[in-house]
């Protein structure tokens, strides 16, 4: 069961019995004295323990009205809901939320376009981005495609040789194969070079995408992004592949006012939610609004097993039990980009892409074996990132950025990602290469809340010291010789040295509440499964489970530590473990806690094995009890 911090001893000493959800209502004047939650202000993981906020007497309502246990009212209003949005929250509906496509600037003329170009039989080129988002957007809209009988083709550019978003020679070459039209997904808002020259060879071009756009965009027949300036649709969070959909629901119902269907059959657009829940999560868009409703409904089309690619990657990663958003954004996901990272990067929309499931096993086998390299370059950079920054470059003040060469363009995102938790900064990782006028650098960059790295990154394009470059608010790319790194770097640091001041930037972890060892049972999983799908912007619920033991733990795959937790003198044992942790304090302390008591904090998960289903704790976080 769930308690609030002053119910804490009574919670360890037993006298809460399971099964009761009890009163969790917190005097303000109590919460007011509590500076951090269980007094946590720096936790083994360098963070302060925060209790997400939310108005207790607002949880009381929601759960009274609704008939829900008390902790489910609680979570639900810490997350900003009031009590009369809370029951299309526990069962959301395309129905309620799905907006008319017609509201996204051009896509009246996306869809005219698009819709001839059918009719007429003209070959329509797909030219995606090599990630998850860009996978899943091409595969959408060629399955779409090919379902009303159109002819199609689809490019995804190699990360190394032409690098992100629409080139001039790719963008001729499916000209000169016959395309009448091309369709960028999740890219092209920028690409103000290669589309003006395709335009200028008379080749039409619709940008489907929701990067951060500037006032100028791209010569286009279309540009269907909710974050073009112009744009007033308030589907801001959509992924590229959120947005492809509501492309594929205006196309279809435009062929169906043209009479296309009868002559064709008509396609049952909720078959691909499963492609559009997978873009979605992967993409880390806040899980708010319709782009939560797509995850939800796609991971009931997911269950059904009816993508042969999705399938099969499931299968070659020994995923089991259902899926659910965990498993989309660290199981699935990764396998798909390995192959824009390290492999090939056509491979990802293949494998969404075919009908044949020995094809899509084969696939998913080449997409395991990139996966593990792609784990082994990633560690190497990340090292030698950390040892750059940690001997004096880089800085360590407004961000951080490293680079060097020989590094594989494919990691240094996810690289940029680990040195943002690390340093709890903006972080960039350049990777060098040799170009005919000197070296040019592909960089990435991840950002933290509050600081947006997009904006920087075009403001820092629009001042010409990078040759290209475009993001939104938590993550960016861009290119850049290395003679202008210098001022880039001037230019960025006091950028993004404005945007912190008076911003708190100590490394914060939000807590929900606490539970005692033997409530961590199935049930309240799938108590809690009907609040997801968890996110961005709906994060999943957080406990910490105060004064428990660890009774042995030891080391698995690449430094993880897994390790049995126990409370008190009672029976109940629980499965714990710290991902990539085994080189940290958190680490450190689980493996040589020597009998301390520990508060642990973490995510429940169902750990299903031999047809029973256990619980494991997923550790994000400790703190010696003492402190």
């Amino acid at each position: 069961m769930i308690r609030h911090p002053e119910s804490a001893e009574r919670l360890v000493e037993g006298e809460i019995k399971l099964g009761v959800w009890p009163n969790m209502a917190l005097a303000a004047e109590q919460v007011a004295a509590v500076s951090a939650f269980l007094g946590v202000e720096c936790s083994l993981g360098g963070r302060r323990w925060r209790q997400r906020a939310g108005d207790d007497r607002l949880g009381l309502a929601i759960a009274q009205r609704l008939s829900l246990p008390e902790v489910v009212g609680r979570i639900l209003a810490a997350r900003g809901l009031e009590p009369d949005a809370v029951e299309r929250h526990l069962a959301p509906t395309l129905r309620d939320s799905l907006p008319d496509p017609s509201r996204l600037k051009d896509m009246d003329r996306a869809v005219e376009r698009l819709a001839r170009a059918v009719e007429r039989d003209e070959l329509i080129a797909i030219f995606g981005d090599y990630d998850v988002d860009g996978a899943t957007s091409s595969a959408l809209l060629g399955r779409f495609l090919a379902a009303v009988g159109a002819r199609t083709r689809v490019h995804i550019p190699d990360r190394r040789t032409e690098g992100y978003g629409p080139n001039l020679p790719a963008l001729l070459a499916l000209k000169a194969a016959g395309a009448g039209v091309v369709v960028t997904v999740d890219c092209g808002t920028t690409a103000h070079g290669p589309l003006g020259e395709a335009a200028t060879a008379g080749l039409d071009v619709v940008v489907i995408d929701h990067h951060a756009a500037e006032p100028e965009l791209p010569a286009a027949v279309a540009v269907v992004n909710p974050n073009r300036l112009d744009c007033e649709s308030g589907e801001r969070h959509l992924a590229a592949v959120g947005v492809t959909f509501l492309l594929i629901v205006a196309l279809n119902r435009a062929l169906k006012q043209s009479g296309w269907y009868g002559s064709h059959p008509a396609p049952d657009l909720l078959q691909w939610l499963d492609l559009v829940a997978l873009g979605t999560v992967c993409d880390v868009v806040p899980l708010v609004g319709l782009n939560r409703v797509l995850v939800a409904q796609g991971l009931k089309v997911m269950a059904g097993r009816r993508n042969a690619g999705l399938v099969a990657l499931a299968d070659a990663a020994n995923v089991a039990e259902r899926l659910d958003a965990y498993h989309l954004g660290y199981v699935l996901g990764p396998r798909v980009n390995a192959g824009g990272r390290v492999g090939r990067a056509d491979l990802g929309c293949r494998l969404l892409s075919t009908e044949d499931a020995v094809e899509a096993r084969r696939l998913a086998a080449e997409l395991e074996q990139f996966n593990a390299e792609r784990k082994e370059i990633e560690a190497e950079v990340q090292a030698a990132a950390i040892a750059q920054i940690e001997g004096g470059e880089g800085g360590a003040g407004a961000w951080v950025l490293a680079h060097g060469t020989d590094w594989h363009p494919g990691v240094i995102g996810i690289v940029a990602g680990r040195l943002k938790e690390r340093y709890n900064r903006p972080a960039c990782v350049v990777a060098w290469e040799d170009g005919p006028d000197g070296r040019i650098g592909k960089g990435s960059g991840r950002s933290v809340a509050g600081i947006d790295l997009g904006a920087a990154v075009i403001a820092a394009r629009q001042a010409g010291l990078l040759v290209g470059g475009g993001g939104h608010r938590m993550a960016a790319g861009f290119t850049v010789a290395e003679a202008r790194l210098a001022e880039f770097q001037a230019f960025m640091a006091a950028r993004l040295g404005g945007e912190q001041a008076g911003l708190d930037l100590t490394p914060e972890l939000g807590i929900d509440g606490l539970l005692s060892l033997p409530a961590a049972t199935p049930a309240l999983i799938d108590l809690l499964a009907g609040l997801g799908p968890y996110g961005a912007g709906n994060a999943e619920p957080r406990f910490v489970l105060p004064r428990v033991r660890v009774l042995r733990a030891d080391v698995v795959g690449q430094n993880h530590v897994r390790c049995v937790l126990a409370a008190g003198t009672g029976p109940e044992r629980l499965k714990a473990i710290a991902f990539r942790a085994l080189e940290t304090e958190l680490g450190a302390a689980l493996m040589k806690s020597d009998g301390a008591l520990l508060h642990i904090a973490g995510h429940l998960r169902l750990d299903s094995w031999q047809g029973r289903n256990g619980v494991q704790l997923m550790i994000d976080d400790a703190a010696f009890a003492h402190a």
